[in-house]
């Protein structure tokens, strides 16, 4: 288990993540983190489940109209 510390960062807090973490999840400086509420806590994760919910749908309405799709793009 890694700890790290709030900072106080202007109005808001801020925390380093160490660099073996971010060697291991291929993160880097810029990359959007999304922080997703739990019971006992949250979880940061460059996963977005909106883009997800999106994926699902777009994949969905790809089967529902493959055809169409495949002679609108002929």
């Amino acid at each position: 288990m890694k700890t790290t510390r709030l900072r106080k960062v202007g109005n808001s807090y801020g925390f380093t993540i160490p660099k073996e973490l971010m060697d291991k999840y291929n993160l880097n400086e810029g990359v959007e983190l999304n922080i997703i509420e739990q019971n006992d806590g949250f979880a940061l994760t460059p996963y977005d489940p909106e883009f997800d919910k999106w994926v699902n749908s777009f994949d969905k309405t790809n089967k529902k109209y493959k055809n169409t799709l495949k002679a609108l793009s002929k």
